[in-house]
């Protein structure tokens, strides 16, 4: 059996689990959405993959037919021209993809970020900074792309080791107690909340009115994970963690193209009982037309101390979870982000497409109803 093969027998058989899976849930007295009265859901199936014509051709073949894109490269650089994002636009349309979002700034630790001096609220080097993503944001626009993604971060994505889940796959695990880095200072010292909160209003401040102009909506992904407070992790306060953190920041701007690329995963690492808490995030977010992309992932566990599961594996009741984004009427992308590892599964290929197939059933699942 060839790759490709095995890939299209996974996603199958993962669909037919989450079918048995959310037949079974229907029962449940939790789940307070199902009789929500409306019009049926048109959620859809994303991915944040790359688009070589193989991935893209493999993407296709499961029915993931709207995409994330990473910025096309030139010369070992990225290609933020109006030509180069345009061509790689109509190379996803041509597998029958659309090209929804882009990414424009990804979760590095700050001394790589390409938004460092942003984040170290230094001028004039972060208004050098905050006029190429002006820039990036008009050639985007220009292109074709109605949805950027982006990160505020100084810290990128904290783990510790890896532990072992279900079938001996390895998940990705924090436990803030078995961390040996929290009292070792980043490059830009100790930081307040008031001064992160300060240099994230600045940002805003100068790229909203682009993004405006433009009518691109900016998708802000969560800090991840939340950290304690009020001592912060290695002198940075994580003001976009926690829920309410996220309140703060959707209010910073009263505008319809500023809002999160909502991690479900992430924010449920905020929570001390996501099993329970997790829908009323997404009904007040939801509610408030701020949630335009969710990567939809599972946890078990929670503040401190969680493991990234496979979709059916962790704490949050996914269908559930699906029923509180149709109640809200969101209406975008929900796509897999990080997967547990597999011994053999190169590139997590075979985990990739059971979460695939998970999230397809769901959404076919609650498309149908009213």
């Amino acid at each position: 059996m060839n790759r490709r093969d095995f890939l299209s027998r996974a996603a199958a058989t993962a669909v037919a689990g989450a079918v048995r899976s959310s037949s079974t849930a229907l029962d449940s007295d939790a789940d307070s959405a199902h009789n929500q009265a409306g019009k049926k859901a048109s959620l859809k199936l994303g991915t944040q993959h790359g688009d070589s014509d193989d991935v893209l051709q493999v993407l296709a073949a499961f029915g993931v037919n709207h995409i994330c894109a990473v910025p096309p490269t030139a010369g070992g650089a990225e290609d933020w021209s109006v030509e180069g994002l345009s061509r790689k636009r109509e190379h996803i349309e041509s597998f029958g993809i659309s090209a929804d979002a882009l990414r424009l700034i990804h979760p590095n630790y700050v001394s790589k970020s390409e938004t460092r001096y942003i984040m170290l609220g230094k001028s004039p080097e972060r208004d050098r900074e905050i006029e190429t993503t002006c820039n990036r944001i008009r050639n985007a626009a220009r292109a074709g792309y109605p949805m950027l993604t982006y990160n505020l971060t100084m810290l990128g994505v904290i783990r510790t080791a890896p532990t072992r889940g279900r079938g001996g796959a390895t998940y990705s695990t924090f436990s803030f107690e078995q961390d040996i880095e929290g009292d070792k200072l980043t490059e830009a010292g100790k930081v307040t909340a008031a001064e992160s909160w300060e240099r994230i209003a600045y940002f805003l401040d100068q790229v909203m009115p682009v993004a405006e102009e433009f009518k691109v909506r900016m998708a802000c992904h969560p800090e991840d994970p939340a950290m304690p407070e009020p001592q912060g992790y290695r002198g940075v306060h994580r003001v976009l963690s926690t829920f309410d953190g996220l309140k703060k920041f959707v209010e910073l701007r009263s505008s319809p193209y500023h809002g999160l690329n909502f991690c479900q995963g992430t924010v449920s690492e905020g929570l001390k009982n996501p099993r329970e808490e997790i829908y009323e995030v997404i009904q007040y977010f939801g509610s408030r037309n701020k949630i335009f992309n969710v990567h939809f992932r599972n946890i078990k566990g929670g503040f401190l101390n969680f493991q990234e599961t496979f979709p059916d594996d962790g704490d949050v009741d996914f269908v559930r979870a699906i029923r509180a984004y149709k109640a809200v009427h969101y209406d975008g992308m929900l796509m897999p982000d990080h997967v547990p590892r597999i011994d053999g599964d190169i590139e997590g290929r075979q985990a990739f497409a059971y979460c695939f197939g998970y999230i397809q059933a769901l959404i076919q699942m609650v498309n149908q109803e009213t």
